[in-house]
């Protein structure tokens, strides 16, 4: 009988147990111990960001970017509306709004658009980007590198420092995502903008069962980042506090989980590539159905693979899911595009078109580090027979 494929889930084979089990001997399981502070300084060096503070989840991370970049009560911020809804929430924890742009062929934010945006439907007024129509403040710009795809921060950054744009780094899903050439050879995604975050959810290339990092070449917002998210502490001793603070801190355990899984990491994306190389390969003939590229000039973590499907396919992707569904094949739909979304119906909206057009035929399909070559073959052979 066929084992269950899941879509993707944790690999736990290397030292989590032991340095887990250290964290509970030891009695440091809370947001005080070594594990945080090595986990901190293993993602640092790995990326080569000047520091790294460690937080409860990438949403969590990200809410402390915005603040860190000047969001406030009443800003506008540009933000992807394909992606997941965290890469958005927190512009509404800051009671800002966001302004939802289209993506380009990598699915990630269109660095066209999103320049014919700040030209034509914005103005600079005293240092800052306004919106013409609202009188509303533009500080920043999220830009999420989607299923690990770099997104083309060539453009994105040259346009930010024109139209004076703080940039955020969404690369909750780009962790060991880096540019091979050009401008950022060897940078990796989340050290090329202003802040970047990422996220160690349950189903991303490593795990602490949640948490996430802040990282950044700018000290000053890393001290702050690290003010912030415990709980802005002033004076330790005699709790002091001189501002607003969040706690937000990662647990000794769960970094002892992360730092564990950092030692797999390129391992990891290798066999990513191995995998996704084997999906693409095995659909290189077919008439409807891809695999969908990731940039040219980078090396993706390759965290989720995109099965794209051409119009004249004889099923829907829904129904595709629903198929690969009843043989034991876990997939899923691209997200809900988010400015569709209950909470943001009303929202400012730029020329979205091709978010529409891929959310229709994209399925991702299981991409698991423990994803055997068979189970590969066995998922090709069940959409090829469809």
């Amino acid at each position: 009988m066929d084992k269950f494929i899941p879509l993707s889930v944790p690999n736990l084979k290397g030292n989590e147990l032991e340095y887990v089990k250290n964290a509970v001997e030891t009695e440091w399981v809370s947001t005080a111990g070594s594990y945080v502070s090595d986990f901190e300084n293993s993602i640092q060096n790995y990326v080569g960001s000047k520091g790294a503070v460690a937080c409860q989840s990438g949403t969590a991370g990200l809410h402390i970017a915005l603040m860190l970049c000047g969001v406030e009560r009443d800003d506008l911020v540009i933000v992807p509306t394909l992606t997941f809804i965290a890469a958005v929430n927190p512009v509404k924890y800051l009671d800002a709004d966001p302004v939802f742009m289209d993506c380009d062929d990598s699915l990630c934010i269109d660095p066209i658009k999103l320049e014919e945006f700040c030209e034509e439907e914005c103005e600079i007024k005293d240092g800052f980007l306004f919106h013409k129509n609202t009188g509303r403040r533009i500080p920043a710009l999220v830009v999420v590198h989607v299923f690990g795809n770099m997104a083309d921060m060539e453009s994105i950054i040259e346009i930010g420092q024109k139209y004076n744009l703080k940039v955020v780094e969404d690369a909750t899903e780009a962790l060991g995502t880096k540019y091979t050439d050009g401008e950022y050879k060897d940078k990796f995604a989340g050290t090329i903008g202003d802040i970047g975050v990422y996220s160690f959810n349950g189903n991303k290339i490593i795990t602490t069962g949640g948490g996430g990092m802040i990282v950044s070449n700018n000290e000053e917002y890393l001290n702050h980042a690290k003010h912030l998210t415990t709980q802005a502490k002033a004076d330790v001793v005699n709790f002091i506090h001189d501002e607003i603070g969040y706690n937000y801190r990662l647990t000794n355990l769960q970094a002892a989980l992360g730092l564990a899984q950092m030692e797999q990491l390129e391992k990891y994306i290798d066999t990513k590539i191995n995998n996704y190389e084997r999906y693409k390969k095995s659909f290189l003939e077919s008439e409807y159905l891809s695999i969908l590229d990731f940039r040219e000039n980078t090396r993706s973590n390759h965290w989720f693979y995109s099965l794209f499907i051409e119009d004249g396919f004889k099923i829907s992707a829904k129904e595709v899911i629903g198929k690969l569904s009843e043989n034991k094949i876990q997939a899923r739909p691209i997200w809900g595009l988010i400015h569709e979304q209950k909470p943001y119906k009303g929202s400012l909206t730029y020329k979205v078109e091709k978010a529409k057009y891929y959310w229709k035929r994209i399925v991702n399909l299981p991409c698991s580090t423990n994803l055997s070559s068979q189970d590969v073959d066995r998922i090709v052979n069940t959409l090829k027979a469809m």
